[in-house]
């Protein structure tokens, strides 16, 4: 197996861009989300996108190969909204796990295909790490400031449980991202060291915050400089930045990241904002544009694409970055 680190020293390393977008394209109905699985489950599960790991999975190996033949490097598993607390809104806990795994033995028999075609371009699978759909650091009742509807140590249990079928199922890194609160990040992070201890392996692990808005700042109230100081005490291959905002918005913390960190710098933006009927409007080119900004600027190790991008963004991408070297990444003293 190809090392990640070494290849981060020679080039910068494209991700793929957005699952969800892709999905969309295939116009998919209810019983492709229960096909084989889940015939007879009491709720609607249209939307659930994680499921098609198990119920569609040659739709999902597809997208991975189109990333692929984009000029991708890594792809990201299925599995976004993999913990048994995001899939409790279907009804899904028990099936946390099987998404897991199956999400990631799916991408690994595709990169391993294209490693297998081209050995001078390893291909590598980053197991997707959402933040679930509750946050650790703030109260969803305003008459109750104290109140939280979900504690550290479930966050750890339901982080542990997708971590460990990530592992399993052959991810080659983990990517906890698009966080908001990182005390959610730190319980992903924490659970991530019990499965490193409990099944003896060590993978690289990636982390990316999300802005929310103009302040700079995310859900939470971190600037950019607070949260690279409060992921710092993990070893991590990359820490950056991904989704709410759009490549042109993110500049300024990318710059901040580049200077402060002695890790690896990611970026995958959004095309563009959403416009008023939710779709992203930003072309391979305009998006091409202010990646060309990013690289010029020597701020990236890692680049890709969020919500909106297609295998056309990514191609763009990929044939900017064969012009450019890496960020160099400091050696990191202690």
């Amino acid at each position: 197996m190809a090392d990640i680190y070494q290849e981060l020293k020679k080039r910068i390393l494209v991700l793929d861009g957005a699952m969800g977008t892709m999905i969309q394209q295939y116009k998919l109905e209810e019983e492709d989300f229960r096909k084989g699985w889940f015939e007879n489950h009491e709720s609607p599960l249209k939307g659930n996108n994680d499921l098609l790991s198990l119920t569609r999975p040659e739709i999902i190996k597809e997208i991975h190969a189109k990333y692929f033949d984009a000029g991708a490097d890594i792809v990201e598993t299925n599995t976004f909204s993999g913990t048994w607390i995001a899939q409790a809104d279907y009804g899904l806990e028990k099936y946390a796990y099987d998404i897991n795994y199956h999400g990631a033995k799916i991408a690994k028999e595709v990169a391993e295909e294209y490693t297998k075609k081209t050995p001078e371009k390893p291909r590598f699978v980053a197991g997707s790490i959402g933040p679930t759909n509750r946050t650790a650091s703030i109260s969803p009742d305003v008459n109750n400031p104290a109140f939280r509807n979900i504690s550290y140590d479930e966050l750890a249990d339901a982080y542990t449980e997708q971590v460990r079928g990530l592992v399993k199922g052959g991810a080659d890194l983990l990517l906890v991202e698009t966080i908001f609160d990182t005390l959610n990040a730190k319980a992903a992070l924490f659970a991530i060291q019990t499965i490193f201890e409990e099944l003896n392996v060590e993978l690289p692990v990636m982390v990316s915050g999300t802005i929310t808005d103009a302040s700079g700042r995310t859900l939470t109230g971190q600037t950019t400089e607070a949260f690279h100081i409060s992921m710092s005490h993990f070893p991590l291959l990359s820490i950056g930045l991904n989704c709410a905002l759009g490549a042109k918005d993110m500049k300024p913390y990318l710059t901040i990241l580049a200077k402060e960190t002695d890790f690896g710098v990611s970026a995958h933006p959004n095309a563009g904002l959403p416009n008023e009927f939710g779709e992203y409007d930003e072309t391979p080119e305009m998006m091409g544009e202010q990646i060309k900004d990013f690289l010029d600027n020597n701020l990236l190790n890692i680049v890709g694409g969020c919500c909106g991008t297609t295998p056309e963004h990514i191609k763009v991408i990929a044939e900017l970055v064969k012009d450019y070297s890496p960020r160099p990444i400091p050696e990191r003293v202690g």
